[in-house]
C-alpha cells in the first residue's frame, strides 16, 4: 500500500505546528522540520516556566516583606520566628499585600511578632 504524503491528516498536523511557530524568526517559522523542533522546545520551556513563576513570586513576596519589616526594626527571619511562636499562620502573599495596602494592620502583626520574640 502506498504511503500517503498529501492527505488531510498529515497536512492538518503540519499546519497546527506551523501555526504554533508563527512569529518565530527565519526557517523556524516557515519550515516544518525546523518549526517542529522549535515549537517542542518552546512548549517545554513554557511548561517549566509556569512552575518556576510560583517560586519567583514567593521570592518577590519575601523580598517585599523583608523591606517592610526592616523599616520596623526587625529582620525577615526573626519576624517569621515571632509569627511561628505566636501561632499566626498567614501566608507570605497575604503578608506582602498587607504591607503594601494596609500598613496599620501589618504594623500590628509585626508588633505581635516582636512581643513573642522578646518573651522567650
Amino acid at each position: 500500500m502506498p504511503r500517503a504524503t498529501d492527505g488531510t491528516k498529515r497536512k492538518n498536523r503540519r499546519i497546527k505546528i506551523l501555526k504554533l511557530a508563527k512569529g518565530f524568526t527565519g526557517r523556524r517559522g516557515t519550515n516544518y522540520k525546523a518549526a517542529k523542533e522549535a515549537v517542542t522546545h518552546a512548549l517545554v520551556h513554557a511548561y517549566v516556566s509556569r512552575r518556576d513563576r510560583k517560586g519567583d513570586m514567593r521570592s518577590l513576596w519575601i523580598i517585599r516583606l523583608n523591606a517592610a519589616i526592616r523599616a520596623e526594626g526587625l529582620t525577615y527571619s526573626r519576624f517569621v520566628e515571632g509569627l511561628t511562636k505566636a501561632g499566626i499562620a498567614i501566608n507570605r502573599k497575604a503578608l506582602s499585600n498587607m504591607a503594601i495596602e494596609d500598613t496599620t494592620a501589618f504594623k500590628a502583626v509585626v508588633d505581635i511578632a516582636k512581643k513573642y520574640i522578646t518573651e522567650v
